[in-house]
């Protein structure tokens, strides 16, 4: 598991900013004088030279200590940074938050921690506090992302309570990283309200998909598992609205006790009311937050749900959908339906179990949530080699 974040960083020289400094990693110390100032400098090597007028200089050695202002010793665990990263360093706690990897599988911002639904499986628990700083945070980052970038994704909480900032930050995506898709993850609840699915489309962003989770066929289990009165009927209507303005949308499935059975049936009701959605992801249970505090009436092995798993990929795919399956080891997924499997877990928190080390597909496999190996299918077996999946 890669850390993102850290306090374990020590100050080397005076620290002269007062407030969060948000700037992107060089390890280049000819940098232009007048680009410096937006950047830190990253120094892995106790012999390269140290240039001034950077926002920041990381060392990321133990060796010596370099005479110059904002000098930041950089903690262990965070020495993998590299050029074109981006981190945030708050002067008061010496803590430094990695908003950004160039390298990363996936880049998200969590812009909020509010949230209008409780879900009993939410592995961000919402929290009703003043984060509106986190808007801030990634109106900063953008312009600091590699044009290169693939996607990024805006994720809570739930994002569009910011209302008019959540606007403001996907102009602020299609501005800065035209090329780079944009991913949003929403409850689509808000959406209710067609004039925010109106505000979204005009933006104009060339490459956007709303997420918006559905987890059962009919109101009741769908508002028990959020935990909102008339959660059903709103993210409905929500879809409804999005893809009235032509916003893409993609229906995400999380799978757990709670609604494994009724997969078929919840296939079903996307093919014959919501056949024009973009896509649709089946997904494995991240045991974090809620879910590990609501385990015992969550947790099902993923190999006791292959059948329901097996029949809702089938439905789906049958009526031309574009259909996917997240978070799920292959060799616990029916071999009819493995080809839509995708490795979809973020690097930062991706792992595999011990046996899967001698697996001739682990390449191919998305593995497992670090949170989740004590929980892991007691059903995984190695495929040998040779086999492909």
């Amino acid at each position: 598991m890669i850390r993102l974040h850290s306090k374990n960083n020590g100050v080397l020289g005076g620290l002269l900013h007062r407030h969060p400094f948000i700037a992107k990693l060089t390890d280049n110390p000819g940098l232009p004088k007048a680009l410096r100032p937006r950047q830190a400098l990253l120094v892995s090597d106790h012999e390269a030279p140290i240039t001034e007028g950077f926002g920041l200089v990381l060392v990321a050695h133990d060796n010596g200590t370099p005479a110059v202002d904002n000098a930041v010793r950089l903690a262990p665990e965070l020495r993998y940074l590299k050029g074109h990263d981006v981190i945030k360093f708050s002067p008061d706690t010496l803590k430094i938050d990695v908003l950004y990897r160039k390298e990363a599988n996936a880049h998200s911002f969590l812009v909020t921690e509010r949230c209008n639904s409780f879900c009993i499986m939410c592995s961000q628990p919402p929290r009703d506090t003043d984060d509106r700083y986190l808007v801030g945070d990634m109106l900063a980052a953008l312009p600091l992302l590699h044009p290169d970038t693939r996607e990024i994704g805006i994720t809570g909480g739930e994002p569009t309570l910011w209302g008019e900032d959540f606007i403001r930050l996907v102009q602020a995506s299609k501005n800065h990283l035209p090329n780079t898709g944009l991913h949003i993850l929403s409850n689509g609840r808000n959406f209710k309200d067609v004039s925010l699915a109106v505000r979204l489309a005009n933006v104009g962003h060339p490459d956007l998909m709303v997420g918006i989770p559905l987890y059962a066929d009919y109101s009741q289990l769908h508002d028990f598992i959020v935990q909102a009165d008339d959660a059903f009927d709103d993210t409905i209507r929500g879809i409804l609205n999005l893809k009235r303005c032509r916003v893409p949308v993609e229906i995400r499935i999380v799978i757990h006790q709670q609604n494994y059975r009724r997969l078929p049936k919840l296939a079903e009701f996307i093919t014959r009311n919501l056949l024009f959605v973009d896509h649709v992801a089946l997904m494995g249970l991240e045991v974090m937050g809620f879910a590990k505090s609501n385990l015992k009436s969550l947790w099902i092995d993923p190999y006791d749900f292959r059948d329901e798993l097996r029949v809702a990929v089938q439905t789906l795919a049958d009526a031309k959908l574009r259909v996917s399956i997240y978070n799920t080891p292959l060799c616990v997924i029916p071999e009819p339906v493995r080809r839509y499997a995708v490795r979809s877990i973020s690097d930062w928190k991706n792992d595999y179990l011990e046996a899967c080390g001698c697996c001739s597909a682990k390449r191919q496999c998305g593995g497992f949530f670090s949170s989740n190996l004590g929980t892991a299918s007691g059903h995984i077996k190695p495929f040998p080699a040779g086999f492909v999946p």
